[in-house]
């Protein structure tokens, strides 16, 4: 195993930006020699000027000695040309997105830094493999994937392309460990780990809204307050940029031949082409002009506690209901589950969704007054629920269903009766891709989970949330969108058939 690269190494950062400066900001804290190169008029002395006055703020709030401050600050060098790097152990771009650039930057770094400098490049979505096509020596040119803010986010993506030496990814793995990251080794495919497995949480979340599931304010709150993620899809798509966020999907999209499973959102490509990027413009999914008061997410009103509560089973739900209406005084009496129901309210039997509508799963048992309720990541502290009623359900039984939610302390948010809920189709989804990358040798299921969580702050990984979940109960739910769909986009994932067929989980 490669060593981590010594601090006495210099590190190069070319390109000044919020990525590279904090990068720079990384390397300088950890003891390296750092040199900012930019070709923008003052840009690097500009970012250096700011590091310094954030190691000055540490230093105020006690984060680092005055005197550390001071030197890691002095460490940090404006370089005026290339030339000026040729003393460099480790090089990292993070420089626009364009290959032909890319291309051009490192052939002229061939002919300037030593032939044991590293070149790493911090792009997110450009194949690693073809920025090393087209240089002298491609083995010695990696991914180092930071995310943004760079000082801040734990995760590095360390991206091996096709000609990469092993020894050049494992000694970026280990400095970027020593540099106080979580290192994850990917191949260098659409999307690396993060931007690839992350796609089902915005497609879904779009799918969900342009089907009538509910508004953007209500399925941002279920994937919060029920699914425990810290921003909704739609928030989040408007903070990252609409633009920004369906460029990357169109690129993976494209880079896959068009597979389904990422195709780019027409709702998405709309708001784009209507100039609603999100925050930076002003408007997206949510308005943030002045004046403009960002809507709620729709609550049931308030229903009577039902006078007949049955808990039925042990499972997760099932037990947190019970134990929640215990500790709210509610009486309720206790049966088995044949069948899955989790809890009856009245005439109302409730099931967690297993992918099917819930009008289907009515008709496919003949139990008309079937109501669905939506995946939490921990039932005993979420605090709101998604659910949608059976067309052949009768009105008081939704509402006795919603009574009974309530009373155990669950805000309720009903959905149009859409295949797996919110939360449900999401987590199966993600978790279904993080089984493909870990499947096609992208990285290991530990790396997956480690990515999303650190990468994009996960409440958990979504391959770790399956075997949680279930194998079984993920795989019926994908397996039912499929049917619903008719679509390839649900396929199950060969490594997520495999462990189910082998009675094992993800990380057993």
């Amino acid at each position: 195993m490669s060593a981590a690269i010594s601090t006495q190494t210099v590190v190069a950062v070319i390109g000044a930006g919020t990525m590279g400066a904090g990068i720079a900001q990384v390397a300088a804290s950890v003891g390296h020699t750092v040199k900012l190169l930019d070709t923008r008029t003052d840009a690097a002395a500009l970012a250096i000027a700011g590091i310094r006055a954030q190691f000055d703020k540490m230093a105020a709030k006690g984060k680092l000695s005055s005197a550390q401050a001071q030197a890691a600050g002095q460490r940090l060098h404006v370089a005026h040309q290339l030339a000026d790097l040729a003393d460099a152990g480790l090089v990292i771009e993070a420089i626009v997105e364009d290959l032909s650039i890319k291309h051009q930057l490192f052939a002229d770094l061939e002919r300037v830094v030593s032939s044991h400098c590293i070149l790493a490049s911090n792009t997110s979505s450009i194949s690693i493999t073809a920025i090393g096509a087209a240089l002298s020596h491609p083995e010695r040119v990696a991914g180092l994937h930071f995310f943004n803010p760079a000082p801040l986010m734990a995760l590095v993506e360390v991206v091996t392309g096709l000609a990469t030496h092993q020894n050049i990814a494992d000694s970026l793995h280990a400095t970027a460990t020593a540099w106080g990251k979580t290192a994850v080794h990917a191949k260098s495919t659409p999307g690396f780990i993060v931007n690839r497995v992350a796609r089902p949480y915005y497609a879904e979340g779009l799918r969900l809204r342009g089907e009538g599931a509910a508004d953007c304010a209500t399925l941002d709150a279920l994937m919060r307050e029920a699914g425990g993620f810290r921003m909704g899809p739609f928030e989040l798509m408007d903070m990252i940029g609409l633009d920004v966020n369906y460029t990357v999907t169109c690129s993976v999209w494209n880079a896959y031949f068009n597979d389904p499973r990422y195709l780019p959102s027409l709702q998405q490509k709309e708001c784009v082409d209507a100039g609603f990027l999100g925050k930076k413009s002003g408007r997206g999914f949510y308005d943030y002009r002045a004046g403009s008061d960002k809507p709620l997410p729709v609550s049931a009103s308030a229903q009577p506690v039902p006078a007949d509560i049955v808990i039925c089973g042990d499972s997760a739900a099932a037990s947190a209901l019970a134990d929640r209406l215990t500790a709210a005084a509610v009486p309720f009496s206790r049966a088995k589950s044949d069948d899955g129901r989790v809890a009856q309210a009245g005439a109302a039997v409730l099931f967690v969704t297993d992918g099917r509508s819930a009008t289907q799963r009515a008709f496919d048992s003949a139990t008309a007054n079937t109501v669905l309720i939506d995946l939490a990541l921990n039932y005993a502290t979420a605090t709101r629920l998604a659910l949608a009623s059976a067309g052949q359900c009768a009105p008081d039984a939704t509402q006795a269903a919603i009574g009974l939610l309530q009373a155990a302390g669950l805000q309720v948010s009903t959905l149009a009766d859409i295949p797996g809920l919110a939360v449900m189709r999401t987590v199966a989804m993600l978790a279904n891709e993080a089984a493909d990358a870990v499947y096609q040798g992208v990285c290991s299921a530990a790396a997956a989970d480690s990515a999303m969580r650190l990468g994009v702050n996960y409440p958990q990984g979504p391959l770790a949330w399956a075997d949680q979940v279930g194998l079984p109960n993920i795989r019926e739910v994908l397996q039912n969108l499929a049917v619903s769909y008719g679509e390839d986009r649900y396929r199950i994932s060969p490594l997520l058939q495999r462990q189910f067929y082998l009675g094992k989980n993800f990380h057993d």
